[in-house]
Parts: structure tokens; sequence; C-alpha cells
């Protein structure tokens, strides 16, 4: 089981990929914390072993998972700890994917293909997670408010 989304970015390949992680707190949602506090700002750090996480507006941080591949412009991986309850699980075993790539279809055009997999892995309650990133309000409506700051 595996969620897919699509987005094509007025911007090109390098500015996509650099709005996607180095602004990655510039697009993210506020609304999508799981952290007590509201979110002050969401991290991506731009290296392999990185971590990708929330700091609440107190200076508490959530940690969200880990940046598997960092392949600027073209690919990122992130791993998704986030379990059926929205709570982060440090268990790499039972943490998902989710890749991203970047591809250029012309100098200022680029199309951003997201793949969210391996919910299983996340035991019992994977199919929570399924529904919640495959729906209006996870990974499509994220894309489109992703690619509104990309293109600007």
């Amino acid at each position: 089981m595996s969620v897919t989304k699509t987005v094509t970015v007025k911007a090109s390949q390098p500015h996509a990929f650099k709005v996607f992680t180095a602004g990655f707190g510039t697009w993210w949602p506020s609304s999508h914390h799981i952290g007590k506090a509201d979110m002050a700002e969401a991290i991506l750090e731009q290296r392999e072993g990185g971590r990708w996480y929330e700091r609440g507006v107190d200076g508490s941080e959530c940690d969200w998972g880990t940046v598997l591949v960092y392949d600027p412009p073209n690919r990122l991986v992130v791993s998704w700890h986030l379990n059926g309850e929205w709570a982060y699980d440090p268990d790499p075993a039972k943490a998902s994917e989710i890749e991203i790539r970047f591809v250029a279809e012309g100098p200022d055009v680029t199309r951003v293909e997201l793949e969210h997999r391996h919910f299983e892995r996340h035991g019992e309650n994977w199919e929570a997670v399924a529904r919640g990133v495959g729906s209006d309000g996870g990974w499509a409506g994220i894309l489109r408010g992703y690619a509104d700051i990309a293109a600007a």
C-alpha cells in the first residue's frame, strides 16, 4: 500500500528542490503538527541522517523522522515515524518512507512526484495513517500549498 501524489510547480528543478528542503518551514502548514505546543516552525535538515521535525512556540521539539536520501536537485527520501495515533515512534522498523522526486519538464517547470510507502510497518493502525495522508487534507493539499510558494 502506498499513497502517490504529483504536483506541477512553475519553477526550475533546483528552485523546486530548494524550496521543498531549505524552505520547508515556509510552506508546511502550521496546523499539521504533533507537539503539545503550537508549532513555531517545521525543519528539514539538508543532509542524509538529518532530522525532520517541528519546534513549538515554547521551544519544545518533536521529531517526525530522518532524512534517508538527500540528492539535490533530484530526490529526497525521509522516514515517517508517526504512528496511527499521530505520535512519534522512534523504532525505524515501524517507520514508513516518503520519496519525493523532482523531474524537470522545462527550464521553469518541475513535476514533483511524492510516494508515501510501507504503511504496513506502522502495525495494526497503519490504515489510519494511509487514510490521513491520502486525504485532501494530507499530501494533496500540502503539495498544492508547496507549489504555490515555490512558484512565487
